[in-house]
């Protein structure tokens, strides 16, 4: 199984592997904090050092187009990622049953040979 999942990940195409890693960074303390930081420079930078006079004074006009274009970008890839996680998941549920049904089988087989047993042993009990 394993053997199998490491075939998937190395037949994966450069966008989905690239997809893969940005929603793991993008799913992240660090890139939260990292862009809680960065929101604040940009801020700060703005308001105190420019004077409110820089390249994008209150009300931040620049940062919210660079936040939807972050948005716009980050949750396609996220779906993305999203998607062939649950196919992964709709495979691994697909094998998991596959082989509950054999250990069934199997559990079944055992039951009627010892049903048989039992009623070899009770045929022989009863001819002594």
């Amino acid at each position: 199984m394993k053997k199998k999942l490491i075939e998937d990940e190395k037949a994966l195409s450069f966008g989905d592997r690239m997809a893969d890693k940005i929603a793991d960074f993008g799913g992240s303390w660090t890139f939260i904090l990292s862009f809680m930081g960065f929101l604040l420079v940009w801020i700060s930078f703005n308001i105190y050092w420019l004077s409110n006079k820089g390249f994008d004074p209150y009300p931040f006009i620049l940062l919210n187009l660079i936040l939807s274009c972050v948005a716009a970008l980050q949750a396609p890839l996220i779906m993305m990622s999203q998607n062939r996680q649950e196919e992964k998941d709709r495979e691994r549920a697909k094998e998991d049953l596959r082989i509950n049904q054999k250990a069934e089988e199997e559990i079944r087989s055992l039951h009627r040979k010892i049903d048989l047993l039992i009623k070899y042993h009770e045929e022989l009990t009863k001819a002594k």
